[in-house]
């Protein structure tokens, strides 16, 4: 965990960012005191929706019913 002063967080902001995207926490403080903790927040995955896409394919016949279950029907 690495402490700054609010002066020097204004003036080194992006490198900042960059050292809690890291995983670094970093406390800003006035006067020596702590006043805010960064911490990097935990990102949602998306989900991988057509990561097969192109290697199957539906046959025509999909939706009717086989003969065989059919008396069940």
């Amino acid at each position: 965990m690495s402490e700054y002063g609010v002066h020097e967080a204004k003036t080194h902001f992006s490198k900042l960012v960059d050292k809690v995207l890291a995983g670094e926490e970093v406390v800003i403080t006035r006067s020596g005191e702590p006043l805010i903790k960064w911490v990097p927040v935990q990102r949602k995955r998306k989900p991988n929706f057509g990561f097969a896409r192109g290697q199957f394919t539906i046959p025509d016949d999909f939706d009717e019913t086989p003969e065989e279950f059919a008396e069940y029907m």
